[in-house]
């Protein structure tokens, strides 16, 4: 992705920052200007996606972390801080899904799992950084939605489920924090191909319902979008990249 200094002196923080979305935004956002705390669970995939951003001439480091451990995730923002000296752009991106059953026949634990990582990962993520946040003065606030969180999809209930409360938390974290200019908006990439997409959902969305099968690259211009907004910005908004309606 070409530099194009749009957040020349700006921190940012990605979790889920190893692979697939998290690692393209942490490359577009270092080549906007940005240094970047990479956030993830595997130290060696997370060490490439910041070797690839030194090798461009960015910013980056890597911390380590289980964001669904909230000790861990305020170890990675005292680190961002003690490396950066200031957060601006929290992206809260790790996720995924754990359960594809009907809600008969799946597991309790897969479905608590993936609720533990999407909600429960985003609140401790959020609750981390508002503080951080507010210190600087001003920030963004990025949450990586699903449009399943706004319409639901059988089989995926844990996912939905848990996606749905992230696009409340998002709504509710811009009224808490409207009296400062501190933004929080909801993304939803729609399908992407990462490597983690079933046959079946492929299946119905994307050939079924002719959804638009992105890169991880292509979420990365919205949230450039979203992350150079004014101060006093959209806030408490979903911001889609899916061909039909979220």
């Amino acid at each position: 992705m070409d530099k194009n200094n749009s957040l020349t002196g700006k921190v940012a923080l990605v979790t889920g920052a190893s692979k697939g979305i998290g690692k393209a935004l942490s490359i577009g956002f270092a080549a906007a200007g940005a240094a970047v705390c990479c956030a993830a669970r595997s130290k060696e995939l997370l060490d490439s996606t910041v070797a690839e951003i030194l090798r461009n001439g960015g910013k980056a480091s890597a911390f380590t972390a289980d964001v669904t451990h909230e000790p861990d995730v305020e170890r990675i923002l005292q680190k961002t801080i003690a490396r950066f000296g200031k957060l601006d752009i929290a992206i809260l991106n790790a996720g995924g899904n754990f359960d594809e059953h009907t809600v008969e026949e799946g597991h309790s634990e897969d479905w608590r799992r993936t609720v533990e990582l999407n909600l429960f990962g985003t609140y401790y993520c959020a609750k981390a950084a508002i503080p951080y946040l507010r210190q600087n003065g001003t920030g963004k606030i990025i949450i990586i939605g699903s449009g399943l969180g706004h319409r639901g999809m059988a089989r995926r209930s844990a996912y939905a489920c848990s996606k749905a409360g992230v696009w409340m938390l998002t709504r509710i974290l811009s009224q808490e924090l409207k009296q400062y200019p501190i933004s929080v908006n909801e993304l939803i990439p729609g399908p992407v191909e990462t490597g983690a997409l079933s046959e079946t959902f492929r299946e119905e969305v994307v050939n079924q319902q002719h959804e638009w099968l992105k890169a991880p690259d292509d979420v990365v211009q919205m949230a450039l979008f979203l992350a150079t907004q004014p101060d006093i910005g959209p806030s408490g908004q979903s911001f889609s990249l899916m061909r039909r309606d979220a």
